[in-house]
């Protein structure tokens, strides 16, 4: 705030001051005898002078203007210069700590620099009632002149392209320095503000009344004033939660005296705090924050001493400017904190320093230094030299004719390489269709190679080629090199028979399920994988069982149903991600992505997965706690399990938790919630930091739940939004405690990075004291008895490498303790709890699961699950009592080491979500699971459709002597219709190559009777409701019109997908045979997994190997006579003739034997393709293709 006011005006024409007693009187004789440099100069430190590493002192000075007062300096934000302003108007630069002059120029001819202010492209000047911005260089860039009558003292900078400006004067105007336009005033108290600080929560304002003011950074309004002294204000600075400022108290008729008492301001509870005294009268002070937050209190006499703002001030710690007796006029710390600069009346900047290799700020920019002079550099030529080049001396042009260097426009125009001429055998077997050319290859070259020169580079090849690649990972490109074959992205490769040749067995060789990931929003399948595998919660969903039509528990139980049967097969979770696209809550968390989305990999997978884990465990939390009466489905026996209103979710991953709320009025708010998950928080790194501290996980973690933040909050008593400081604690521990990493930027990757790195140098210096141990191979890689004579074939692994990019840890302790409330600690492998923390309720957790985000630049990324399967799941699927960790990457599943599941390169594996388990918490849980369906639900229901009569009935329920039993025939038919169009493309052969296939949904669904005396008589004819929009009814093959599934004009049987889905879960649990045609993709499409015992396909039983699959159509007519689907299809007429076919099958195996059979189907393939496997037309006059549907099924046409 200095504007000279106090000294002696025999000084020169200096502006009012603060006070009129502000007087030392400066005798002009202290100038005699001063040398000083009138060329400004630097003046070296003499060789002998030692800088104490820390300790501050003179590394320079220099001599501006000699005479003329130093009104202002000020360290340059963005490159290494220190600038100063003078009271005539006339600015200078010095670069780096020696100071050698970088510019000199006049900002203003008459008026003082009072403020100077760096940005990125200039630097500010502010005078009384001017604003100036100028290139390093002295260049204007543009010159803003205030309102008359204005007194400008400082200026702040609130953003890149605003600033704000105040002085004595009743208002602060702020600037866009775009348009170098006012864009408002904020009107504030006379004499107006002569200081401007600010926070990430205030302005702060210095008044020359002694006030300062607290005020909102967006209104500017007053939120807290501090009357600090009661004659004037001469300095300020905050750090953190404090302020502390300096100025004049009055004396009565004295008028006004420097106050040797700093005022210490704690901005938490805004309230003074206990002065500090100083030994120096203080007009500047500036916070030092290095390792402590020091304060500099400067003198004008020049007289520096540092000291704590919450501590005592000692005389040693005082230091001195040698200013020659001038005064100090100016003052100004460096961004880095290891310079200081001050400025006196004497025309003098001396620079002091605490390290001899000063840098004013952590990364400048190179400073742009102007070029030598040629002339003085040009080299000396020797005439007499034959080979001496005359070219070295530089010649003007001054002829008229071209230099040689000016080549023609001829010779100088880009020429494309031209394209290898195509092979004359080509062009001679070549047949055209349109404009497209179509030729045999006749492997005179490798194909899709051009024979240009490869790079050495481009035939490296990874280490990880266990696993066969993916059809979209088989060009190798650079930047895949660092990511292995088996954490990439994998995709289906669909041919003309669909998945049936695509050979999963390559990727999954357990017998866990994989999941497919070519259904829209299927990013999630290493979370139901998650899900799965936590034994409570699979039995949970496996037993509920409700009405509503969307329920995602109900869903996952139907899911994890079949990824129990499946014997290593991959399943789809369609009908889970269907539901999941209904909930409303699904699409306001913006879960729910778009196809282009997950196409062009825009999706940021990491952050979206952990938001989709929140989700997941509120919506199942929620969904297991409605309860309405019983939970049983439509009268079904209700489950034991959660029906207690209890949440099994809750009990599992649920933490009660308590929030504190602390207002700086006094109050306390204490609030208890239950929670499902924490989220990490990582310290906050200054910028001033350049290398990241060393943190334990446990440590992290528990500074994560037991978490104390700041942060704005409505307090009652106060009646507005206060500062408040929020603590949570944790009454109980979680048996599954959930982690969601938040690592979503490069900070956060930095920092996990930097911690993977200490934890790896520790296991380093840890190995070199112990001996090396023979590494465990995997379940997967025993070697035989002999290979271990080879002395390469044993490798010697210890901790160390396993600890190679490892910072969490595979077990933690955790305890509440009274006294000291949460503990956290990592637990080393083998380690057991002792038993006086048995006793204190420790526990220890297991590390289970880690999701991660894989960053591929080409594929945009997927995600993928480490986990911990447990004795359980091993022993259902392969008979064996162990555990092991694999990978689950959709489809694709591999055991792998304990130590490779919490490795994170976060150069491409980012960690996303963990899961750490209670040891030995399963037996507070049921885990027995009692099939929730019963016959019930093949009763008689409602339809959906309004317009539905009992008239247009085209089945008859079961009736209860009829329920099914175990091995009884069912006839099966389902009609699809399309929502969304497959994507293909056209290869240069001209075969089409599907890329994404297109997705089906089922319309209708028909079982009919297989045996009784209503045999052929369907018991099931769901039209199936669709909410999503339907692309192509498929009238011609589905017979399924517009209007069919829209329950407002319908009259067909309309029911819910769930509905139907339950009646043919019943019958799959029953263990009824299923005779179809074509059964595989009508169980896909429905997403049902039915055992291969309880599938008879008649598309199969009429079928010879490597031979072309035959028409429900052409077997009907061929065995049957029966002239079917001649218009459109008919599921019901479908699934009665696949159980006529069937039984044909039955008589004409058991009646010949095998090789009658044989014999009949090669007829049957013979007529086929005589007839180009097309049914001919039949004269309906001669009989031959009149349905037999009345000598078989009798009973049918009554109905």
């Amino acid at each position: 705030m200095m504007n000279f006011e106090g000294l002696d005006p025999g000084l020169g024409e200096y502006t009012p001051g603060l006070d009129s007693s502000m007087d030392p009187r400066l005798d002009p004789a202290l100038l005699q005898g001063v040398e000083l440099d009138p060329d400004a100069l630097a003046v070296p430190v003499s060789e002998s002078m030692h800088i104490v590493e820390g300790m501050y002192s003179e590394l320079h000075s220099v001599a501006a203007e000699v005479g003329i007062p130093v009104t202002a300096t000020h360290f340059d934000l963005q490159e290494e210069l220190l600038w100063m302003g003078n009271h005539r108007g006339h600015a200078s630069s010095f670069f780096g700590p020696t100071m050698g002059r970088y510019s000199s120029f006049q900002v203003h001819m008459t008026d003082d620099i009072r403020h100077i202010q760096s940005m990125d492209t200039g630097v500010l000047f502010l005078t009384k009632n001017n604003l100036k911005c100028l290139t390093r260089g002295g260049l204007i860039m543009f010159d803003y002149t205030t309102e008359e009558g204005a007194d400008m003292h400082s200026l702040i900078l609130t953003d890149n392209n605003t600033l704000l400006m105040g002085g004595l004067q009743n208002y602060v105007a702020e600037l866009d320095l775009t348009t170098v336009q006012e864009t408002q005033k904020f009107t504030v108290e006379v004499p107006g503000v002569a200081i401007m600080r600010q926070s990430n929560r205030f302005f702060f304002c210095g008044h020359t009344s002694g006030k300062v003011s607290l005020r909102d950074l967006r209104t500017f309004k007053i939120e807290h004033e501090f009357d600090a002294f009661s004659g004037s204000l001469s300095d300020f600075d905050i750090h953190g939660n404090l302020l502390a400022a300096c100025g004049f108290s009055s004396r009565g008729l004295n008028g006004l005296s420097c106050d040797r008492f700093l005022m210490v301001y704690d901005l938490r509870m805004m309230r003074a705090i206990t002065p500090l005294q100083v030994h120096v009268d203080p007009l500047f002070l500036r916070f030092i924050p290095t390792y402590t937050s020091r304060l500099a209190i400067i003198s004008q006499t020049g007289q520096c001493q540092f000291c704590e703002p919450t501590g005592l001030a000692s005389l040693a710690d005082i230091f001195h400017v040698n200013t020659v007796g001038q005064l100090l006029m100016s003052f100004d710390v460096s961004s880095s904190k290891q310079a200081l600069s001050f400025g006196d009346s004497g025309g003098c900047v001396h620079l002091w320093s605490s390290a001899p290799e000063v840098s004013f700020n952590s990364y400048s920019r190179e400073t742009e230094l102007a070029l030598p002079c040629l002339v003085d550099s040009l080299p000396q030529l020797d005439w007499n030299h034959e080979l001496m080049p005359l070219s070295l001396l530089p010649m003007p042009l001054t002829s008229t004719e071209p230099l040689l260097s000016d080549w023609p426009t001829s010779l100088i125009t880009p020429s494309p390489r031209r394209a290898p001429p195509v092979d004359p055998e080509i062009l001679r077997t070549m047949k055209t269709v349109g404009f497209i050319g179509y030729a045999p290859n006749p492997r005179t070259r490798p194909r899709n190679q051009v024979p240009y020169k490869i790079k050495d580079t481009e035939l490296e090849y990874d280490s990880y080629n266990q696993v066969p690649e993916s059809p979209i990972g088989r060009d190798e490109e650079p930047h895949l090199y660092m990511v292995p074959k088996k954490y990439r992205k994998v995709t289906i490769k669909y041919s003309k028979l669909g998945l049936e040749d695509f050979d999963f067995k390559h990727y999954n060789r357990t017998l866990f399920a994989g999941l497919e990931p070519h259904i829209p929003n299927a990013y999630c399948n290493c979370m139901i994988q998650v899900l799965y595998f936590l034994e409570p919660v699979r039995c949970l969903v496996q037993n509920h069982l409700c009405q509503k039509e969307f329920c995602l528990a109900c869903e996952l139980g139907f899911l994890f149903h079949m990824l129990d049967l499946s014997r290593g097969d991959p399943c789809q979770a369609s009908n889970f991600l269907r539901a999941f696209r209904t909930i409303p809550e699904a699409s306001a968390l913006g879960l729910i992505l778009a196809d282009s989305d997950e196409q062009t990999g825009k999706a940021r997978l990491g952050r979206l997965i952990q938001s989709w884990n929140r989700f997941i465990l509120a919506q199942l939390h929620q969904e297991t706690l409605e309860q309405e009466g019983p939970q049983a489905y439509r009268g079904a026996s209700s489950s034991t399990l959660g029906s207690s209103g209890e949440s099994v979710i809750g009990r599992l991953f649920g933490c009660e938790v308590e929030n504190s709320s602390l207002c700086r009025c006094g109050k306390e708010t204490v609030r208890s919630s239950l929670t499902l998950l924490f989220t990490i928080h990582y310290p906050e790194q200054s910028s001033l930091d350049k290398m990241i501290e060393e943190y334990d996980f446990a440590e992290i973690l528990k500074k994560s739940i037991c978490l104390e933040q700041s942060t704005q909050a409505w307090c009652d008593n106060c009646e507005k939004y206060q500062p408040t400081v929020q603590t949570r604690n944790i009454r109980c521990l979680p048996d599954v405690l959930v982690i969601n990493c938040e690592v979503n930027s490069a900070k956060e990757a930095e920092f996990w990075k930097a911690q993977t790195e200490y934890a790896y140098n520790k296991a380093l210096k840890k190995e070199a004291a112990e001996p090396p141990k023979p590494k465990e191979p995997l379940p997967t890689e025993w070697c035989l008895e002999e290979e271990l004579c080879n002395v390469e074939g044993l490798t010697f692994d210890t901790q160390a490498e396993d600890m190679r990019h490892v910072w969490i840890p595979l077990s933690l302790k955790m305890c509440i303790s009274k006294t000291q409330g949460l503990e956290v600690s990592s637990l080393s492998e083998g380690e057991e709890l002792t038993e006086s923390e048995e006793a204190e309720g420790a526990s220890v957790y297991d590390l289970v699961v880690i999701v991660s985000h894989i960053q591929d630049a080409r594929t945009g990324g997927n995600l993928v699950a480490h986990i911990k399967v447990g004795e359980t799941y091993h022993q259902r699927k392969e008979g064996v009592t162990h555990q092991q960790w694999y990978l689950f990457n959709d489809f694709l599943i591999e055991p792998i080491d304990k130590a490779e599941s919490a490795q994170f390169d976060v150069n491409w594996k980012v960690p996303a979500v963990l899961y750490y388990v209670k040891r030995n918490y399963h037996p507070k849980y049921d885990l027995r699971i009692k099939n929730p369906i019963d016959a019930s639900v093949l009763l008689t229901e409602a339809s959906l459709a309004r317009k539905q009569r009992k008239s247009h009935a085209t089945f008859i329920p079961l009736m209860v002597n009829e329920m099914p039993q175990a091995a009884d025939l069912v006839g099966l038919d389902a009609e699809f219709v399309t929502l969304n169009q497959e994507e293909a493309e056209l290869r240069s052969d001209g075969t089409k190559s599907t890329i994404k296939p297109s997705q089906m949904s089922v319309a209708r669904i028909t079982c009919v009777r297989g045996q009784g005396t209503n045999e052929g008589v369907p018991f099931i004819d769901d039209y199936i409701s669709t909410q999503e929009q339907v692309v192509d009814y498929l009238t011609q093959y589905s017979g399924i019109k517009p209007g069919d599934l829209d329950a407002k004009i319908s009259s067909k049987h309309l029911t819910t997908l769930k509905s139907t889905y339950l009646k043919l879960r019943f019958l799959i649990d029953t263990g009824v045979r299923f005779v179809g045609h074509g059964l595989q993709k009508d169980f896909r499409v429905i997403n049902l997994m039915v055992p291969k015992e309880q599938v008879i396909d008649t598309v199969y039983l009429f079928h010879m190997p490597r031979k072309r699959m035959i028409s429900l159509r052409f077997l009907a007519w061929y065995f049957l006579d029966l002239n079917i689907q001649s218009e459109t299809h008919d599921s019901i007429e479908d699934a009665r003739t696949a159980l006529q076919l069937y039984r044909k099958y039955l008589e004409l195996s058991h009646n010949g034997g095998q090789e009658e059979f044989r014999k009949v189907l090669k007829a049957l393939y013979e007529k086929g393709r005589k007839l180009d496997w097309k049914v001919p037309d039949i004269d309906s006059a001669d009989g031959q293709g009149s349905p037999k549907s009345t000598a078989v099924f009798p009973s049918v046409m009554g109905l």
